[in-house]
């Protein structure tokens, strides 16, 4: 019988907090591992802006009542987690590092000495790294090496993608996680999380860029030939829609968000002139009947607006021309009815919504772009326990998830490493 462990992955959005269990199964001879989802819980968030901690107390209540939730779901005590990250504070870039290979031979530690010279790089002072991932190595001028350790040479490179954080930010997060009763096993940048739950290996081979269109924020990712070469964060998410339905109905934000979630639409060409909606009396004035045309024509000019924003970043990479398999969609704002069809309209590379997928378990309730972060982490989670970097996460009473700290967390055995990353 193969060995369980449970993995949590908690995403602390801006407009809602979501827990997930996974019941992780080790690989055995006779199959390969597994996640089982077996708890889930979520609740609103009203303490992040733009995936930024505003209001401690607010966030804390909202990953309890989420946690608690799933804990009821799962049967158990979860202790620890997998969190998301994102924000504007996010930056990322690449580097290399080159090290002399002493006994020709290279071995893990010559690929760990090369990862530790590609990160020293000079970052100010209130930042900090969150990830050091590793794109191709090169040896004696051979390129496009993924799996280094056991191979003859004299030198040693590696390119890298580095992403990092503001320290206030993630100590913010890392805090209100601590208050709620949760251990932060590892913070993980959202896009990275949300790109493990919902792309296939050949789409990152030939080029794809993942876009995770958020409450508050806009994720992107962009991989070719199975390496992560682009990251970046937006401000922009499904809440500015909400602020414009309501500035241009004259509606509540309580009442612009259920409208928007019940009658939205990103294209307004896709409707009938004579569709009506009611608009709910703000104050003691009287409720209102608006044409739901005129609301996918306000919905439009925003997400007109995102998609411009996203298209100029993919262009501003360098790497807009490698998108052979084009765009994949998520995040819970892709949900609106008429945002695949306008991004078929507006980009020129093909584009899809994209789903958590290699699920087992309860997995129809997770099976929504909106809960693509949270079950990422809980694939992220499963690479640290495939890589035996870690111990088993998420019990009360059982060893935790265990490295460095929160930051610059590379660790583990450097050869499984690579060998799962690739």
């Amino acid at each position: 019988m193969s060995k369980k462990d449970f993995i949590v992955g908690l995403d602390i959005g801006t407009t809602k907090v979501c827990c997930i269990v996974g019941e992780f199964h080790h690989a055995t001879q006779a199959q390969p591992s597994s996640i089982d989802i077996v708890g889930f819980g979520q609740a609103p968030s009203l303490g992040l802006r733009k995936g930024v901690v505003i209001n401690i107390d607010s966030t804390v209540d909202a990953i309890k009542k989420a946690v608690k939730e799933a804990e009821n779901m799962a049967g158990i005590k979860i202790s620890s987690a997998y969190v998301g990250i994102a924000g504007t504070h996010i930056k990322s870039f690449n580097s290399s590092g080159v090290v002399a290979v002493k006994d020709r031979e290279i071995t893990a530690h010559d690929v760990q000495r090369v990862l530790d010279a590609a990160k020293a790089v000079m970052i100010p002072q209130d930042r900090e790294v969150l990830h050091v991932i590793p794109q191709e190595f090169i040896i004696d001028d051979q390129d496009g090496i993924r799996e280094p350790v056991g191979m003859n040479g004299v030198r040693l490179e590696a390119k890298v993608h580095i992403v990092t954080g503001a320290i206030s930010s993630a100590q913010n997060l890392t805090k209100c996680a601590n208050r709620a009763g949760i251990s932060v096993t590892e913070l993980c940048l959202q896009p990275i999380a949300s790109a493990s739950a919902v792309l296939t290996q050949d789409e990152k081979e030939l080029g794809v860029a993942l876009v995770d269109i958020g409450g508050g924020t806009t994720d992107i990712a962009i991989f070719r030939e199975g390496s992560l070469l682009y990251t970046s964060v937006l401000p922009v998410g499904g809440v500015h829609i909400t602020n414009d339905i309501s500035v241009g109905i004259r509606a509540s934000l309580d009442a612009a968000e259920k409208i928007k979630i019940a009658h939205g639409c990103a294209m307004a060409s896709l409707l009938q002139e004579n569709e009506t909606i009611e608009v709910p009396a703000v104050g003691e004035g009287k409720a209102r009947v608006v044409s739901r045309k005129i609301l996918a024509e306000i919905i439009e000019a925003r997400v007109e607006e995102m998609y411009s924003m996203i298209q100029q970043e993919i262009n501003n990479s360098g790497y807009g021309e490698l998108l052979a398999a084009g765009i994949v969609l998520t995040g819970g704002t892709t949900l609106l009815q008429g945002m695949v069809e306008l991004g078929d309209f507006l980009f020129e590379v093909p584009l899809k919504r994209g789903v958590p997928i290699r699920l087992g378990g309860l997995k129809e309730v997770v099976n929504s772009p909106k809960y693509s972060t949270a079950v990422g982490l809980l694939k992220y989670g499963a690479d640290q326990l495939n890589r035996g970097s870690s111990q088993p996460s998420g019990l009360m009473g059982e060893n935790l998830l265990s490295g460095d700290g929160v930051f610059g967390k590379i660790g583990g055995s450097v050869k499984s490493w690579m060998k799962d990353l690739f």
